[in-house]
């Protein structure tokens, strides 16, 4: 799925705009138990009420593609033949109207939780009618291709308030407000199935992701039986571990730098041409990057060797997962200098004396611990 079908769905999760009838949900506690569970009827709640529920929906289809939403997909015989694909078609063709299959779900999710607080499990059914898209983009409203049926999991941390003092107006005074019970945005969800070319895809599930360093691989496990990509930061860090040890001697600042330079060069020119589908970058094309960055043919295949083992043959990768756009960071044992990427120069390697040193031009407005401080003019 590319940016623009998955906004033009989420821009459908409003009062007024979904078709979902019902919001099913299980609340369970830390030890894994069953709370409560509920079925509740979106049309007849308050639009307040209505509203925070699809916005958790909403959430579980916002995201960086790549990092926070990531596309999994079913083998073959998974679709022909398999328990978890079967409870999920089960669950959308039924539009959550399956009482065991409801449960069945709920009860695979919450086995497959690590749960440190409370958690809310919510599962809706919606559709979409697929309206016709011209070559300029214009819907045509009244030319509907398909209607696009799909559900949607989110599971969210419900975790205890504090006593705090709020104003309670018809008394005119301060009180104490007791603890409650809130809802947290969502840690993880996914949408199945996928909504791929505006139409439907059954081999796909789109899967979200709150935070990119735990990709909640039992959670997958459990819903999808199928690999994972590998997450978002693991990604980044096995790229440097490569480069550091296939550039070896020539792994120096200025490579480095350059390799950054060429990836966020080309995620601003992606980003500026509003292209709705992800970027990606193959080995070939990070081939191309080192040489450019002044690698050598030697360690570039070296890099390749690396790649295929860690990565996989004919994997390609995000760029945004590779390098961190808005930081340079310069580490030693004893010091961490960062650099705004934008301003890369300021900082070069050198020999002063025989020893190795990190050089950094500066000019005026220089503090230490937030005091202003002046560097001497050279003797002369």
């Amino acid at each position: 799925m590319n940016e623009k079908e998955i906004g033009e769905l989420r821009r459908r999760l409003r009062p007024d705009k979904s078709n979902i009838n019902y919001i099913y949900g299980c609340y369970v506690n830390e030890r894994k138990e069953i709370i409560s569970q509920f079925k509740e009827s979106l049309t007849m709640m308050g639009e307040q009420d209505a509203e925070k529920f699809l916005s958790l929906f909403r959430k579980v289809m916002t995201g960086s593609i790549g990092r926070n939403l990531l596309d999994l997909s079913f083998r073959t015989q998974q679709v022909v033949d398999s328990d978890e694909h079967r409870l999920l078609m089960t669950l959308r063709d039924s539009a959550l109207e399956d009482e065991n299959a409801v449960q069945a779900f709920f009860s695979r999710v919450i086995q497959s939780l690590d749960l440190e607080s409370n958690s809310l499990i919510l599962l809706t059914y919606n559709t979409y009618d697929v309206y016709y898209k011209g070559k300029d983009d214009v819907v045509q409203e009244d030319n509907s291709t398909e209607q696009f049926r799909y559900i949607l999991c989110a599971v969210c941390p419900v975790k205890e308030t504090k006593p705090s003092l709020n104003y309670i107006g018809r008394e005119s005074r301060f009180h104490i407000q007791a603890p409650g019970q809130v809802v947290g945005s969502p840690e993880m969800g996914f949408m199945f199935p996928a909504f791929d070319d505006r139409a439907t895809n059954i081999y796909n599930a789109l899967y979200y992701t709150h935070n990119v360093q735990e990709g909640h691989d039992d959670f997958v496990d459990a819903i999808f039986k199928t690999e994972k990509p590998m997450p978002a930061m693991v990604q980044r860090e096995t790229f440097q571990t490569i480069l550091g040890e296939t550039l070896e001697e020539e792994c120096s600042y200025d490579v480095v730098q350059a390799v950054q330079d060429h990836l966020t060069q080309m995620i601003d020119v992606h980003k500026e041409s509003k292209e709705p589908e992800p970027l990606t970058i193959s080995k070939r094309g990070l081939r191309a990057v080192l040489s450019a960055s002044g690698v050598s043919d030697e360690h570039v295949e070296a890099f390749d060797e690396r790649f295929d083992a860690e990565f996989g043959v004919n994997t390609e990768l995000s760029p945004q997962n590779l390098v961190d756009t808005k930081r340079l960071e310069v580490k030693a044992p004893d010091v961490v200098i960062q650099v705004n990427p934008d301003r890369s120069e300021l900082l070069q390697t050198r020999i002063v004396d025989g020893a190795k040193c990190i050089v950094i031009r500066v000019s005026e407005g220089i503090e230490v611990n937030g005091v202003a401080i002046q560097i001497p003019e050279e003797n002369t």
